[in-house]
């Protein structure tokens, strides 16, 4: 019952379906009374028809009556028979329990409708004076007339009955159908990306809910714009960074060149390579600037292969460095519809993180395949892997993998993820051997297009 009443209290929709529910019992309650009330005071008026009409037609074809000794009639009903007899035998029929024998009635009644009891009995008595100077009664039992008005009575409330959980029914649903609008703006909102700020469509929105979605709209926008001068501000602290920063390394370089002592050679080898970090990590930041960025790129038809090759032209120093086996496994060459610049980004971030986390005298591979009309781009590598509770904490910005020293911005995964967020490709982390659980293998999902496929926004 506290669930019930805590649900009722947090739902606008239940709270609706209650009050319109209960309205309509209310209403269905009064009317059924109403009705019920309606149709046996008409039962009646149409039994006391009944004894007039009976009454009419004794007059008018000037019948006689008679007493005979009790018989059988088919179809005779005792209790709902009416009886017709002479004013003026009532006084004989005294002491007489034959029921078809004269009632007992005072020969001292007018004309007109009236209720008696005779002989214990109720009855509904008409007394009517016929052409020939005649005083006749035409009476019925109040028992079997008040029997009959009831099954009627019970008889017009069965609409009712079958209207009420029709009716029911049909409020519920109109009620779901009245919030469904609500629904759908929920479910598309929450169906968006942390980067679709874009504003929500009011046109087939309620009049209601309208001023809702339109402060939802105010409130997108404004955290667009933050989120924009935001990252512009990143970008452009990171473009008034470099130019210093590749001062410093210049100027690192030439202090090598120069002759020195052994120790201060030494000292200069930690303060050369920090300094290359912080312009790697530099690049790192206005390359994610950039994938955060919401403009629209045209999509082109983009060989994977030419892309592998371009990324190996720049990342084979590295990995020569540490004795790695990299290459391209596949053979078939696949072409995605994608930007150039974006694929070229997820692939050169991806295969840089594969070499940093390698070790020496490892293995990376680059492969595509075609499944029907979707791509997959692989690339494996036999360093230690991602453990599953790290697949998601990986893409934040920033995060490093424990238990390991390889020095690095944090940012490569986080590029990827802001670019395939943006373009709506899909990125998924596994192990390259799944027996020992070792090894990374990215697998990314892209849209297959032809060669002559024009480009697109």
């Amino acid at each position: 019952m506290d669930g019930f009443k805590k649900r009722l209290r947090d739902s606008v929709q239940l709270r609706l379906s209650v009050t319109l529910s209960l309205a309509i019992l209310i209403v269905a309650v009064v009317a059924g009374i109403f009705a019920f009330v309606s149709a046996f005071d008409e039962a009646h008026e149409m039994q006391d028809d009944t004894l007039r009409q009976v009454a009419v037609l004794f007059d008018r074809q000037q019948m006689s009556l008679h007493y005979p000794a009790a018989q059988e009639v088919d179809g005779d009903k005792e209790e709902s028979r009416v009886i017709v007899q002479y004013l003026v035998d009532g006084s004989k029929a005294i002491g007489n329990d034959d029921a078809l024998m004269p009632l007992p009635i005072p020969t001292i009644l007018a004309d007109g409708l009236s209720t008696l009891n005779v002989a214990g009995e109720d009855f509904r008595v008409l007394v009517r004076t016929t052409a020939r100077g005649e005083r006749i009664v035409v009476a019925q039992e109040t028992g079997a007339r008040n029997k009959e008005a009831r099954e009627s009575a019970w008889r017009s409330l069965l609409p009712f009955l079958i209207l009420f959980p029709v009716l029911l029914l049909v409020v519920g649903d109109l009620v779901r159908k009245l919030f469904r609008p609500i629904a759908a703006l929920s479910s598309d909102i929450d169906q968006r990306d942390e980067q679709a700020l874009h504003p929500v469509d009011e046109r087939n929105l309620p009049t209601e809910i309208r001023p809702f979605v339109v402060a939802i709209n105010r409130l997108l926008a404004r955290v667009a714009l933050s989120m924009e001068n935001q990252r512009r501000f990143v970008a452009d602290a990171a473009h008034e960074l470099r130019s210093p920063m590749t001062a410093l390394s210049i100027q690192a370089e030439r202090l090598a060149a120069t002759e020195m002592p052994e120790p201060a050679r030494q000292r200069l080898l930690p303060l050369s390579r920090g300094i290359e970090r912080s312009r790697n990590l530099i690049d790192q930041l206005l390359t994610l600037a950039a994938a955060q960025s919401s403009s629209d790129r045209p999509h082109t038809a983009v060989s994977v292969h030419g892309v592998y090759r371009r990324v190996l032209e720049d990342l084979l120093p590295l990995a020569e460095r540490k004795n790695i086996d990299i290459g391209v496994e596949s053979i078939e060459d696949v072409h995605v519809l994608i930007n150039e610049i974006d694929l070229l980004i997820v692939v050169k971030n991806l295969v840089d993180n594969a070499i940093r986390y390698t070790p020496r005298g490892g293995w990376i591979d680059l492969a595509v395949e075609l499944v029907q009309e979707t791509a997959i781009l692989q690339i494996k590598d036999s360093g230690p892997g991602i453990t599953v509770e790290q697949h998601v904490r990986v893409f934040d910005p920033f995060y490093r993998s424990l238990g390991t020293d390889e020095a690095g911005s944090g940012l490569g995964l986080s590029i990827v993820k802001a670019i395939a967020d943006r373009t709506g490709i899909r990125v998924q982390l596994s192990f390259s051997n799944e027996t020992k659980k070792s090894g990374l293998c990215v697998s990314v999902w892209l849209r297959q297009a032809s060669v002559s496929a024009p480009a697109r926004r």
